[in-house]
């Protein structure tokens, strides 16, 4: 089992940065890949950028060059830096963690980007 804890999400404005964070804790051996996603209301679930145990990232189209993911091996953490952020960004922010066929899930924090 693994256990996901995300911090750091809260109320900015517009052109603001937050760093969002994930703690792993567990079978974290067993996770390939580490990412970020959000659900705004009403809407689906979508990826946000993802992390390999070897440190390849991959971004959604909509954050590149404003959000950072990143991850600290030592300190079992994953993080997020989200700069310049919008009120499109508004979501709820889930950690996940990729373990063969397993996926494990965050509480999720909230983030709202106020204009």
């Amino acid at each position: 089992q693994v256990q996901l804890v995300e911090s750091g999400g809260g109320l900015v404005q517009a052109g603001g940065s937050l760093r969002l964070s994930c703690a792993a804790s567990g079978s974290i051996f067993s996770i390939a890949a580490m990412a970020w996603y959000r659900q705004a209301p009403g809407k689906r679930r979508e990826l946000v950028a993802s992390i390999t145990r070897g440190g390849s990232t991959n971004y959604a189209d909509s954050v590149k060059g404003r959000f950072t993911i990143s991850r600290d091996n030592a300190k079992n953490t994953v993080y997020l830096q989200m700069n310049s952020l919008k009120p499109e960004d508004t979501a709820v922010y889930y950690c996940n963690g990729k373990a063969g066929v397993l996926n494990y899930w965050g509480q999720g924090t909230q983030v709202t980007v106020s204009s």
